[in-house]
């Protein structure tokens, strides 16, 4: 019903033709038994549709039920024309009831037959074909052409709408599943957002933590002064992890690119390694610093973290790492070089960190690489390309 809104206007139209159709009758010079006949044809004729043709119409099925709905309204518009000839208006109605119940086929052939039920009977009353009934003939023919012409364009509209609610069920469907993908597609770009920025930042920071405290307490009998530097360096790590943790649940900028610019940023990474460590690191930079998009600076920091993360945690016998920060006008690359063990490139033990960098990298249209195989130590590189100045500077703002 909600899907075929313009069935109520077909509804009144049919109301309509009946009213007019009665009030014919009732002006009529017909015998007053031949006209209650007409009348109460007629009027069966609206609870007939009522109880059957209407949801068949409704339902757009063709059926038994059609069959049988067709043929009680011809039966019943035929005696009421045969009662009254001036229920031959009921013609307006019972044609597009036709055309909406039955095939169209079968329909036009019943609306030819239904169109010559008015001629007929003149020519039974009449006994004979005489010029009475050739004058009659005209009008059931013109009336043959106008209700196969209103028929095929009540077919041509009832399947317009049909295939105009079928659409709109289709883009409904669409819809809903395009955003059920985006909602999808938003929480698993937030959950690996939220990988990446725990494995980069606390899981890290807890790292060090565990390193400083262990080592804090080994000298805390032996040598106090360091460990109570130890444990200084700690509460400092801790301080920043928790401000990262703060600031990537917002979504914001590093504490460290707020703050400061990328060379400064990595400068106090690299002095951090060597204060929590014993390893001696040491920076290069390269070309002339330069203003930088928030997310390339993101990216490069972020992939320094987690290469030094990997020093810590796989470089045990490493004495030295070399960090190379180089400015190239169009690029920026980040070196990390260790002296270490190293290791077999697709170690998979070494695969979600360097994954997150990999993905990082391709996010700002850069790239990743590690180089490394056991007895060679590792050498980390990440190249990411620079907007235009301009372009940057905004950005950075």
């Amino acid at each position: 019903m909600s899907r075929t809104p313009w069935f109520g206007l077909w509804d009144t139209y049919f109301a309509v033709s009946y009213v007019v159709t009665t009030m014919l009758l009732f002006t009529s010079g017909s015998e007053p038994p031949h006209r209650v006949v007409a009348l109460a044809a007629l009027t069966l004729v609206v609870p007939w549709y009522a109880a059957l043709g209407r949801g068949l119409m409704l339902q757009r099925t063709y059926g038994r039920r059609n069959v049988v709905f067709a043929i009680g309204l011809f039966l019943l518009f035929t005696v009421a024309a045969a009662a009254d000839l001036q229920a031959s208006y009921a013609l307006f109605a019972v044609v597009p009831l036709l055309m909406m119940s039955l095939s169209t086929p079968a329909a036009i052939a019943v609306v030819l037959l239904a169109n010559l039920v008015p001629v007929t009977v003149v020519w039974l009353r009449g006994g004979r074909l005489d010029r009475e009934v050739l004058d009659v003939l005209p009008i059931p023919l013109l009336g043959i052409a106008f209700s196969v012409l209103l028929g095929l364009w009540i077919i041509r509209v009832m399947r317009q709408s049909r295939e105009r609610a079928e659409l709109i069920e289709e883009l409904r469907t669409n819809r809903e599943r395009v955003a059920r993908l985006s909602r999808e597609a938003g929480v698993s770009a937030e959950r690996e957002r939220l990988s990446r920025e725990i494995h980069d930042t606390l899981a890290q920071g807890l790292t060090s933590i565990i390193s400083l405290v262990e080592a804090a307490e080994s000298d805390v009998t032996a040598a106090p002064d360091r460990a109570r530097s130890h444990l200084g360096v700690a509460g400092r790590v801790a301080r920043e992890s928790l401000a990262e943790a703060r600031e990537f649940v917002a979504a914001l900028a590093p504490p460290a690119l707020r703050e400061s610019s990328l060379t400064q940023a990595v400068r106090r990474q690299v002095d951090g390694l060597s204060a929590q460590t014993a390893l001696t690191a040491r920076l290069t930079v390269e070309g002339p610093e330069q203003a930088l998009p928030m997310a390339v600076s993101v990216v490069l920091l972020r992939s320094l973290q987690e290469a030094i993360a990997n020093v810590r945690k796989h470089a045990e016998t490493a004495r030295h790492v070399e960090v190379v920060l180089a400015y190239g006008g169009d690029t920026v690359r980040l070196l990390v070089r260790d002296d270490g063990p190293g290791f077999a490139a697709h170690d998979d033990r070494h695969g979600f960190g360097l994954r997150g960098m990999r993905t990082r990298a391709l996010e700002v249209g850069g790239t990743a690489t590690v180089d490394s195989s056991p007895g060679q130590g590792a050498t980390i590189e990440v190249t990411v390309p620079v907007p235009e100045s301009g372009e940057a500077a905004d950005e950075h703002r």
